[in-house]
């Protein structure tokens, strides 16, 4: 099995920064699975963030490329998500999610966390 913990959520006003991590534990957990992050709004479906393979190489969406940055340590079972000039639209339970093989873009991951709030007051 495998367990995935997000952490780092809360309020933060727009224009702020806010760092998630996800802590991946269990015995079956493989260093090289892909890491992803995920977001999900209420009413909304769950969108891409970004991704980030073992080797490292990291992918984002539009809506959060130059903002957002994804980086991960293999050695401590971690992925981080380090987010600046946040915005209101950004508000939303935040889901850490991993997979064997490469990236996707889909919610196709193995394994998801429970989620973390992320809200962005004006």
């Amino acid at each position: 099995q495998v367990q995935l913990a997000e952490s780092g959520g809360g309020l933060v006003q727009a224009g702020g920064s806010l760092k998630l991590s996800c802590l991946a534990s269990g015995r079956t957990w493989q260093w090289w699975y892909t890491m992803a992050w995920f977001r999900q709004a209420p009413g909304k479906e769950r969108d891409f963030l970004a991704a980030i393979t073992f080797s490292p190489t990291a992918v984002y969406a539009d809506s959060v490329k130059g903002r957002f940055t994804i980086s991960r340590d293999n050695d401590k079972h971690t992925v981080e998500l380090q987010m600046s000039g946040l915005k209101p639209e950004d508000t939303a339970v935040y889901y850490c999610a991993a997979k064997d093989g490469g990236i996707s873009f889909q919610t196709n991951y193995d394994f998801w966390g429970q989620g973390t709030q992320v809200t962005v007051s004006t």
